[in-house]
């Protein structure tokens, strides 16, 4: 292989713009179906595909939105119309929100922990593939992807677990970097030295 210049500075810069930064356009059908195929070649030990989308956009963000706001005030009938806001729009914060939902489930031959790294890595290849078409993208879970209520609610069954929520749109916002680790904080090495 030889080197990509174009892969190598993406991947040099690459980073979540927040949510509440993204406005329309979002990615139309077509276009969120290529992001589908892009996010779904990652490694997949068995070939299971221990994964599932669930694509939220139009009126039906807004729509959930306010059934997860009448939840929260359910379990928490103290929470400020500023929360109550916050939850309204938790789906309606970019154009398009995709959900990567782990369907892992006991395997003779495969680990579940393997099959959750895989929708793990679907939501990089997620993230990524909507970078690569031009969007703006954002990898989140909040509270909504532990209750089973609120996963009821948003269309995910008894058993699964949300590996995250993509959120997709465009931004105007400037790209600025956070702090990343410095490799003599995350690296052992083991072995021979270069010659």
């Amino acid at each position: 292989m030889t080197t990509d210049v174009s892969l190598f500075q993406y991947l040099s810069t690459r980073r979540s713009i927040p949510a509440p930064q993204m406005t329309e356009p979002g990615p139309d059908r077509t276009t969120i179906e290529s992001i589908l195929t892009l996010a779904s070649r990652v490694p997949d030990h068995g070939k299971l595909a221990p994964w599932r989308f669930i694509v939220y956009r139009g009126g039906e963000r807004a729509r959930l939105g306010a059934a997860l706001c009448d939840l929260a005030v359910a379990k928490n009938p103290a929470l400020s119309p500023e929360m109550q806001a916050v939850e309204r729009s938790r789906l309606t914060r970019a154009p398009v929100v995709i959900a990567v939902v782990s369907t892992a489930a006991p395997h003779v031959k495969i680990p579940v922990w393997e099959q959750e790294l895989s929708a793990g890595a679907v939501c990089l290849n997620l993230f990524m593939a909507a970078n690569a078409h031009g969007f703006a993208a954002n990898w989140l879970s909040e509270w909504v992807a532990y209750d089973d209520d609120a996963k009821a609610i948003l269309g995910i069954g008894q058993g699964e677990k949300v590996a995250g929520f993509l959120y997709i749109g465009s931004t105007t916002f400037p790209q600025t970097d956070r702090p990343r680790p410095n490799l003599s904080d995350i690296v052992t090495w083991t072995g021979e030295e270069d010659a």
